[in-house]
C-alpha cells in the first residue's frame, strides 16, 4: 500500500461486494454484469479477478451460464485480506514499512518518525481486519449513509 489504497484495491472490494450481493441469486456472475454494475472496464476487471482467483477468494466456471462466485461466505472475508491480495503488499502507510519486497529501510534504527508510521499502520490494519465483506454488503444500520455525509465534509 505504501502510498494509499490503489484503484485495484478499491475495485477488488467493490467486485467482492458485488459477488456477495449476488450470492443468493443464480450463483455464477459474469464479468460483463460486474463490469456494467460497477463501471469498471472489463480489461481491468480481468486483472482484479485474476488476483482474487489466484488467492482462491473466488471460483470460476467457464462456458454458458458460467462466471464467478465467492469461494467462502461474505462474513469469512476481512476487508484487510482482500485489499492485501489485490495490492500484492502489506497495508503499510509508508514504503519504509512495506516488507513485502524483502527489504528493510536502512533508517529504521534512527528515524524519529518511524513510531508514528508503525502506529498508523497498526490502526489501518486493525480497522480493515475488523471489518468483513458482509459488513459492506449488509448495510442494515445505515453506515453507508453516515459515510456519505462524512465524505461530503472531507471534500470541502
Amino acid at each position: 500500500m505504501a502510498t494509499g489504497i490503489s484503484t485495484k484495491g478499491r475495485y477488488a472490494l467493490r467486485v467482492m461486494a458485488d459477488l456477495a450481493a449476488a450470492q443468493g441469486e443464480a450463483g455464477w456472475v459474469s464479468l460483463g454484469d460486474i463490469s456494467r454494475r460497477q463501471g469498471i472496464s472489463r480489461k481491468y476487471l480481468e486483472q482484479v479477478m485474476a488476483s482474487l482467483h489466484k488467492a482462491k477468494f473466488v471460483v470460476s466456471q467457464r462456458g454458458k451460464g458460467g462466471g464467478y462466485r465467492l469461494a467462502r461466505k461474505p462474513e469469512d472475508y476481512t476487508l484487510g485480506e482482500i485489499i492485501r491480495v489485490a495490492e500484492g503488499s502489506s497495508l503499510a502507510p509508508v514504503s519504509c514499512l512495506d516488507c513485502s519486497n524483502g527489504t528493510i529501510c536502512p533508517r529504521t534504527k534512527t528515524c524519529p518518525t518511524l513510531p508514528v508510521w508503525q502506529e498508523l499502520g497498526a490502526l489501518i490494519s486493525g480497522f480493515l481486519d475488523s471489518k468483513h465483506l458482509s459488513d459492506i454488503v449488509d448495510d442494515t444500520d445505515g453506515a453507508l449513509d453516515a459515510l456519505e455525509a462524512l465524505g461530503a465534509g472531507l471534500c470541502k
